[in-house]
């Protein structure tokens, strides 16, 4: 990624304090179009069992796609095609005609991706019935489409909120000395750090969606459990908490994935439903919620209190190491995960505290017997020799510290999106 001289940075932001592109707003609403969606179609096969492409939730995922598809794509013809458009500069070329924003294309390839899903899904039911797994081959083409328009809606904000970011501070100061920023910019700028923070976070929540069938509370005693977190969830974390503006990146977008995560399963397992495929083994008469998602917020404090201590410069201009710092933010944040998951895991599942409305854990799928004896205790499958474990785990330690070391150096770049 380019540099950022005065000169560039006025090219490509002029007028720099003019407001917030529509496009930008839209596709963060597409992005939460889509896993609102994504969501209540898992909770209505799990209720339901039977749908169609026209099915309620496929609507809203392909509202997602439209708005998102749309307005990118509005914003790229723009750019094209008006004479002397003053972002023409600083827009990222390509084909040889088409001249566009870095998030705006993303953005337009990801809702073709999910539109092409949405037939290819549909011949799928048709031709092999109920889903048994959420990651079918045409869910895998959804889920691909779903986050590359998640990640164009945080690279678009991001290339607006980095103007707000050190280093080009001194240029900001600059240009304070002769147009003064008023309270709207302020508000601004205030505007873009939470829109990057809700894009994030409902990415987030999509990356959990698809883990969700090897990260339930059943697995929460594996230690493939606490592999598969170590890989995924430190090198996401730190990206986009190095790359936010917020005093609390990373405890913010992680409340924001819980809410994405609690919010639908709250209010829809309040709706009546009943399922229409068989076997019917467990009769219900309303939406089954989904899971109660992982305690990713304390972790995430942690992780940025840590980040308060080690992360800026000290008085000589030094920090650590970006080596040091994925091995303490990595091991860090799985010994924080693993003595707040181990017992909550536990709680959802034996727990009859857990089995109401709030904690989720009564959930269960309309074909699934619910006299099961491993309903709401962990199965042998499920478990392991304590000496296992603890090597399994060990070894989630190194995975975790490389993932966090990626994740700040894709931090790094994401500092540097501009356009």
């Amino acid at each position: 990624m380019e540099s950022v001289t005065p000169s560039s940075f006025q090219s490509s932001h002029a007028p720099w304090h003019s407001g917030i592109p529509t496009y930008i707003y839209a596709v963060v609403f597409s992005s939460f179009c889509v896993v609102m969606g994504l969501l209540w179609d898992i909770m209505w096969h799990m209720s339901i069992g039977r749908d169609g492409l026209f099915a309620p939730p496929h609507m809203v995922i392909y509202v997602g796609a439209v708005v998102s598809g749309l307005f990118s794509a509005y914003q790229i013809l723009n750019l094209t095609f008006a004479k002397n458009h003053a972002g023409r500069a600083g827009a990222i070329p390509f084909w040889g005609i088409f001249y566009g924003s870095l998030g705006a294309m993303f953005c337009v390839w990801g809702a073709l991706a999910m539109l092409t899903s949405a037939p290819f899904d549909d011949w799928w039911h048709n031709t092999y019935g109920l889903d048994v797994q959420i990651l079918t081959p045409p869910h895998t083409v959804l889920a691909i489409g779903i986050m590359t328009v998640q990640f164009g809606a945080i690279v678009g904000v991001l290339a607006l909120q980095n103007q707000y970011r050190n280093p080009v501070d001194s240029l900001v100061h600059r240009m304070q000395q002769s147009t003064s920023l008023t309270a709207g910019d302020n508000r601004r700028a205030t505007r873009l750090k939470w829109l990057f923070a809700i894009a994030a976070g409902l990415l987030l929540t999509m990356l959990y969606t698809l883990l969700s069938e090897s990260m339930g509370m059943r697995e929460s005693h594996e230690s493939a459990y606490y592999a598969t977190a170590a890989i995924i969830f430190p090198f996401y974390l730190l990206a986009v908490g190095r790359a936010s503006l917020l005093r609390w990146p990373i405890t913010t977008i992680a409340g924001v994935y819980m809410l994405g995560m609690l919010v639908p399963s709250w209010v829809i397992q309040n709706f009546p439903a009943t399922p229409r495929l068989g076997p019917v083994l467990n009769p219900i008469t309303h939406y089954q919620p989904f899971v109660f998602p992982l305690l990713l917020v304390i972790p995430a404090f942690i992780v940025d209190w840590l980040m308060h201590r080690f992360d800026i410069p000290d008085t000589d201009g030094r920090k650590l190491n970006d080596w040091l710092l994925a091995g303490v933010y990595g091991i860090a944040f799985m010994i924080v995960l693993l003595a707040v998951q181990w017992p909550f895991g536990e709680f959802l599942q034996t727990s009859p505290f857990a089995r109401n409305g709030f904690f989720l854990s009564y959930s269960w799928t309309y074909n699934s017997p619910p006299e099961w004896e491993y309903r709401y205790a962990f199965s042998p499958w499920n478990t392991q020799p304590a000496a296992d474990f603890w090597i399994g785990f060990g070894k989630a330690l190194i995975y975790a510290t490389l993932s966090a070391r990626v994740g700040l150096f894709w931090g790094n770049w994401m500092k540097r999106v501009v356009r």
